[in-house]
This record gives C-alpha cells, structure tokens and sequence, in this order.
C-alpha cells in the first residue's frame, strides 16, 4: 500500500495536475459536465437516480471536506495526501450536476418563454470560471451549492412521489434550504478559518436570496415544469391515428433550420382544420393535465387575444413522450402561437407560425411523420 502511494505521488497526473494548476478547475468542470452528458438519458431511469443521487452526496461530502483543510483537519491522516484534489473534485460534481439540468431543460423544443432561467444558469458557471478566487470563494461555494440543491431537488422529488405540482415545488425548495444551511452551520461551526473568512449573516442572506429568487423566477413561470418536457411540438395539416401511432403530415422546414420540423408559414386552405401536435416527456407513472392555448395576435390593439385552450391527460413513461393533438378550424390570418402547458400554467413550450391569407390550391411538399 506504502509503495502504491508513492507511486502516486510521483505520478504522471499529479505533475500535470501542479503544472496546470490554474486550469485544472475548469478542466474538471468541463469533464463533470461531459460525463454526464454522455451518459444520463431518462431523469426515471435507475441508473441516471443513482448516479445524480452519488453525485450530490458526493458534492456535500466533498464540499465539507474541502472546507475543513484549512484548519489541518486531515494532517497526518489517510486525506492528507489528495486534499490537493479536492476543489477539483468539487469543480467536476459541479459540472456533472449542472449539465443534468441542462441536459433534461434542453429537451424541451421551446425556450422562448423560460430562456431567461437558462441563460441564468450559464452565466453562473461562467462566473465560477472567472472569479479571481473561483471555488475558494466560499461565498460562491455555497451559493453555486444552493442553487445546485434546488435543482437537484426539483427533479427527484417529483419523480419519486409521481407527482408534480406548486405544492410539490415549494416542498423540493424548502428541502433543498434546510439541506444547504445545515451543511454551511456544520462547516461553520467546526472550521475556525471558515469563520474568519466570511460572515454568517452575509453568507445565509446569500442563500436566502437564491431561495427566493428561483421562486420567484417560478412563480413569474420562467422556470420551466421540469421533469416534464416537451419532447416534439409540429403545426401540421392532418393527422391519422393508425396502429396505435400517429400519422402527421406537415409542411416540413427548410434543412438548415435544424431546431423546426415544420414552416413557421402555414399554408392555409378555407374550412381546413389546423392540427398542433405534441409529445410530452413525462417520468414514469407521473400523472398530469396538459393543456394547448391557442393565441392570436390582434395588430390593432397590439396583444395577443386566447382563442381556445384544450386539454388531455398524459401518464409517463414512454421513451417518445406522451402524445397528443388539438385542432381549430375558420381561423384567422396572421401570427399564432399554442403554449403547451400544465394545469398550473406553466409553460412547456411555444409552437409559433404564421396563418398565411387563405388560398384555394392544395398545400405543396407534405411531409408525414410517424410517432
């Protein structure tokens, strides 16, 4: 064992490690943010549970042993020889963890009315990268550490219980809160050089704002319904149900507008009926209500005007998501947008297009799709 260890400490890895000492954080960060990425898939899948639960218990872990070096808590123990690694190690469960939210977040075919959170999301880890301190910051430590915990939270809870609701929300967060403040109390308590480097009040005032904000942000519906995603959403021309699949037929977009599957202008022919289809993502078992609003935009009042809002129930489980269509007819030319959303009314995405004036000749190019 002796010997192992020397070993190590001579290795190949640890001089690089000491070589590039000031981007090994950002390396870690990045390598816990790929590995997660190539490897989660389903937030209900056993393997994706336990690899996101190993993750943030392995973060509280390590965040509590980091916290403590200081102090020569490890000295002449088992620790002390890769308490250097540590903050590594903090920087990859950062990445690992954040790159799950992004990963189940960016499923969804729509950001338009939730990018504001995404783009929160981002330019926090961008943050991480550039403050002089970086992850010795404690402030910053536990106040990535919250907002990590919150999300964390969000996913699992629902998922577990197989239910999704505010009340279900607010009890994610308020787990999330007591969890981060028991870990700051514990390493306050126990780490004289956390006392002196920051101020209790300051720091839970930190977390308390990052608590509130992300409800906020929720409860203004910018955070989307997560785990519920919506997997596919297309403005079609007719859709057949056939062998327990759906038969959609739309006018497909041009190639290089990669992110639509359908043209944002519809082709519209008078008394033909105008589909929205969609697939929702939802974990297995969760039961929910999802609703399409279909909305107009009125150019002389200068709003947008509901013309409609239908809804069906959806049970999770299936890889493609659960689907489901609505449908309008005698609509009016111009802008148009359907929300996909819950019963709460948060937004799972936006199909947008454009009801070009009616015309007689049949719609060209359509395309069908099984789902």
């Amino acid at each position: 064992m002796k010997r192992t260890l020397v070993r190590f400490r001579n290795s190949a890895f640890r001089r690089f490690i000491r070589k590039h000492s000031k981007y090994a954080p950002i390396l870690f960060f990045v390598g816990g943010f790929i590995f997660d990425s190539l490897t989660l898939g389903r937030i209900d899948r056993t393997y994706d549970l336990v690899m996101l639960c190993v993750h943030m218990t392995s973060l509280s872990i390590t965040l509590y042993l980091y916290n403590m070096v200081d102090d020569g808590r490890w000295k002449n123990t088992f620790l002390e020889r890769y308490q250097e690694y540590l903050p590594l190690a903090i920087q990859f469960f950062f990445g690992g963890l954040s790159s799950a939210y992004v990963i189940y977040f960016s499923r969804s075919v729509s950001l338009s009315k939730t990018a504001s959170f995404f783009v929160i999301l981002v330019l926090l880890f961008i943050a991480n990268e550039f403050l002089k301190k970086r992850i010795s910051n404690k402030y910053l430590q536990f106040g990535v550490y919250c907002f990590i915990s919150f999300t964390f939270f969000t996913f699992m809870i629902p998922v577990f219980i197989k239910e999704l609701n505010t009340t279900v929300f607010l009890i994610s967060g308020g787990v999330s809160l007591c969890i981060t403040l028991l870990l700051v109390f514990i390493i306050y308590v126990e780490s004289p050089s956390t006392r002196r480097e920051v101020h209790l009040g300051k720091l839970m005032g930190l977390i308390i704002l990052i608590y509130g904000t992300i409800n906020l942000f929720y409860f203004l519906r910018l955070i989307p319904p997560v785990p519920l995603a919506l997997d596919k959403g297309i403005v079609a021309h007719d859709i057949q149900l056939k062998d327990n699949d759906y038969l959609v037929s739309y006018e497909p977009e041009d190639s290089f507008i990669f992110w639509r599957k359908h043209k944002s202008d519809f082709s519209y022919s008078p008394g033909e009926n105008i589909y929205i289809f969609s697939s929702v993502f939802a974990p297995t078992d969760l039961k929910k209500q999802i609703f399409h609003r279909w909305k107009w935009y009125d150019e002389v009042a200068q709003k947008w005007e509901v013309m409609d809002k239908i809804g069906y129930d959806i049970t999770g489980g299936r890889n493609g998501g659960f689907r489901g269509y609505t449908y309008k007819n005698n609509v009016k030319p111009g802008e148009w947008e359907v929300e996909v959303i819950t019963d709460e009314e948060q937004i799972l995405g936006v199909i947008d297009f454009n009801i070009l004036q009616p015309n007689t000749s049949k719609p060209i190019n359509l395309h069908t799709d099984r789902f």
